[in-house]
């Protein structure tokens, strides 16, 4: 029996939608013809396109007109990742056009180096909001990203609150926009990254590293416990956000939110075209409860799930610090300085030449 395409089921047969992650241009296509309504762009894929053997040649070619146009090479990064991006936002602007600007956003987050700084994040979502109309501004959810998503919010500027892991920062983030939204009469779109799978990479770190007794089965419950446990809140609450499902390490990051209705955003290799070739069910799992006896373990053995699951376990001062988030951004800003290091060398060439 001939059936459509996974994603295209559960669009049809769930709340639940499909993004993609950080994609190549054909990516890009193939992933808006399997249905997908939306993209997220993090501080990694200017260095993912030029280590890309599709890509590479193109991704220099604009890193090589970034070098031209910029003084210098912090500059030229930050336009190279507009000039990256671009593209892939025009490529779902029809979405954008045709649901009035429902769906069809782009995100991209910037400068992961100096994102402790409100007023450079501001620069940058300016300037990124002048590649197209569908564009969305990925911010982190700490104590320098909220000050720069109040501005945002103010100036009806669509958001991507991101790096979340834990409870507290989702509903710091939902309670600020809601103030900031009855103060000044703006709803700009707003959408709220919680981030699974990267909490899981921590905290199975965590475990090898300090030889905690913990059953993998449980281990393997506790990112998408705390999402169940953000959903469920963000309901409950009326939040007006669009919940999205970031960092993706496995199928069961996007399979177990299928049901709510949340974006989940995915690579295409290893994630997305897995689920097509497997075109598993269309199960609604997010609403399965999480036992107990698994919340009570992970709970006793591991005190950074304790302080994501809680809803006051992190301040607002503690959230840049927080394990997960630390793991997140420092993998960003490894990104970010291998694309300064090349920006520097295609500079030196271009003098030399």
């Amino acid at each position: 029996m001939n059936q459509e395409p996974y994603f295209h089921r559960v669009m049809k047969q769930s709340p639940t939608e499909f993004w993609i992650n950080n994609p190549t241009r054909r990516q890009a296509d193939l992933a808006i013809a399997n249905g997908a309504t939306g993209c997220t762009n993090n501080p990694s894929y200017t260095q993912k396109m030029l280590d890309h053997p599709e890509e590479g040649e193109y991704a220099l070619k604009l890193l090589d007109e970034a070098v031209r146009e910029t003084d210098n090479d912090w500059e030229c990064a930050e336009v190279f990742q507009r000039k990256m991006v671009k593209p892939i936002a025009e490529k779902f602007m029809p979405i954008y056009e045709k649901t009035d600007g429902k769906r069809g956003h782009v995100s991209i987050q910037g400068d992961p180096i100096n994102e402790d700084d409100p007023e450079v994040i501001i620069r940058d979502a300016f300037a990124n909001r002048k590649i197209s109309p569908n564009i969305c501004c990925k911010i982190p959810t700490t104590s320098s990203g909220l000050k720069a998503m109040e501005v945002m919010i103010e100036e009806n500027i669509p958001i991507n609150a991101t790096e979340i892991f834990g409870v507290s920062q989702m509903v710091m983030i939902c309670e600020k926009y809601m103030e900031i939204s009855k103060r000044t009469g703006k709803k700009p779109a707003f959408y709220m990254s919680h981030i699974a799978g990267i909490y899981d990479d921590y905290l199975r770190d965590y475990v090898e590293k300090n030889n905690v007794d913990i059953s993998p089965d449980v281990l393997y419950q506790a990112g998408l416990a705390v999402a169940r446990k953000v959903y469920d809140i963000m309901i409950e609450r009326n939040y007006p956000c669009v919940f999205i499902g970031g960092g993706a390490r496995g199928l069961q990051h996007f399979t177990e939110m299928v049901g709510g209705k949340v974006c989940v955003t995915i690579n295409w290799e290893g994630t997305a075209d897995k689920l097509l070739e497997q075109d598993p069910p269309v199960v609604w799992r997010l609403f399965n409860p999480v036992p107990q006896k698994v919340i009570d373990e992970l709970m006793e053995k591991l005190p950074d799930f304790r302080r994501g699951y809680l809803e006051d376990g992190l301040e607002v001062e503690e959230f840049e610090h927080f394990g997960p988030v630390m793991l997140f951004r420092n993998s960003f800003i490894k990104s970010w300085k291998k694309a300064l290091q090349t920006a520097k060398e295609r500079r030196a060439a271009l003098v030399n030449a």
